[in-house]
């Protein structure tokens, strides 16, 4: 383990996120342990056409089957908290007592973050550093292309005004479907190499990219926006580093008081992480949402010549994951 914590028991309902920074930890371990030199690891999700079962049930009425839907499912219900997602970011909101208006603020700062991941400045923007566009997209026997993509697609304009017509979803909350993220497909990759063959494969060998601390953490039942801060206290120790020395920081903020809550416990500038956009304005499609925000990171990291990143980002089962890298 690279946090050097005690060993972590996961919840069968854990989402991809957190197997996201197990990808990091088992392809750190293989190139530390020398087992090899370059490991390639994939994150994806198509939660557009997710699994949808059905189990025959002969002692049913008239024979009739259960099914199950993993996505809608999972979304409406935690089998591990008991209630659906929404409701444990109002649980940290009471706790914390972050209003609505509070959350709705936040929101337009990282939509006005996100815009500035796309403007174009001498004919290249900050997501054509990482972003392979446009992408075509063929057809289910791979014979012909039936769209491409040039960007990110379900983007939602966002302004004050629409914000302020949107009401809490619950009753007596706080939380609109303005601040909160949504579901979408997508895929991100990333190579883990030992020095050698990074120097080798990159497109600069003069930039360093280290892996140095994964944490992972666990908080109180159905306080599932809170478990970041855990998490990354536990990577900032393993990195032996206080969050004041990170110069960049990126989260997967299912919900805007994610991102609230996690500024007030450590102090960090909530203006001035999640540069360049985060997972509340381009969705989150499970796993490859942690990987496409770390890799984000990386590239903010670049642009500032270097320093100290933290990513971190809640799942299901009140459980959270945090990795922390260092550029040079």
């Amino acid at each position: 383990r690279l946090d050097g914590g005690r060993p972590y028991r996961r919840s069968d309902n854990q989402s991809g996120l957190c197997n996201q920074c197990t990808c990091y930890g088992l392809a750190a371990d293989e190139i530390m342990a020398d087992r090899a030199k370059c490991v390639l690891t994939i994150t994806t999700d198509r939660m557009s056409n997710g699994p949808h079962i059905y189990y025959p049930d002969r002692s049913g009425p008239g024979g009739t089957g259960r099914k199950e839907d993993w996505v809608s499912d999972s979304f409406a219900s935690d089998p591990y908290a008991n209630c659906d997602m929404t409701q444990t970011a109002e649980n940290c909101a009471a706790k914390w007592q972050v209003s609505t208006e509070e959350q709705h603020d936040m929101v337009l700062r990282r939509y006005e973050q996100y815009l500035d991941a796309t403007k174009k400045i001498n004919g290249s923007s900050f997501q054509d550093e990482y972003m392979q566009l446009p992408f075509q997209v063929p057809d289910k026997c791979f014979r012909k292309t039936i769209a491409t993509l040039d960007c990110d697609e379900g983007i939602q304009v966002t302004t004050k005004e629409g914000l302020d017509k949107l009401r809490p979803g619950k009753e007596n909350g706080t939380v609109t479907f303005g601040a909160q993220t949504h579901p979408a497909d997508g895929s991100s990759g990333m190579a883990f190499c030992n020095a050698e063959n990074a120097k080798a494969l990159s497109k600069d060998a003069g930039i360093t990219i280290q892996l140095i601390g994964v944490g992972q953490a666990r908080t109180e039942l159905a306080d599932m926006p809170a478990a970041p801060i855990t998490a990354a206290a536990n990577a900032l120790k393993a990195a032996n580093i206080d969050i004041s020395e990170v110069n960049t920081v990126k989260s997967h903020s299912p919900f805007a008081v994610n991102d609230i809550i996690f500024c007030r416990e450590t102090e960090f500038d909530i203006n001035n992480m999640n540069n360049f956009g985060c997972s509340l304005i381009w969705a989150h499609p499970q796993g490859p949402t942690g990987m496409r925000a770390a890799i984000e990171l990386i590239e903010e990291l670049k642009l500032r010549g270097g320093g100290l990143g933290l990513f971190h980002g809640c799942a299901a089962g009140d459980t959270a994951m945090a990795p922390v890298v260092k550029v040079d």
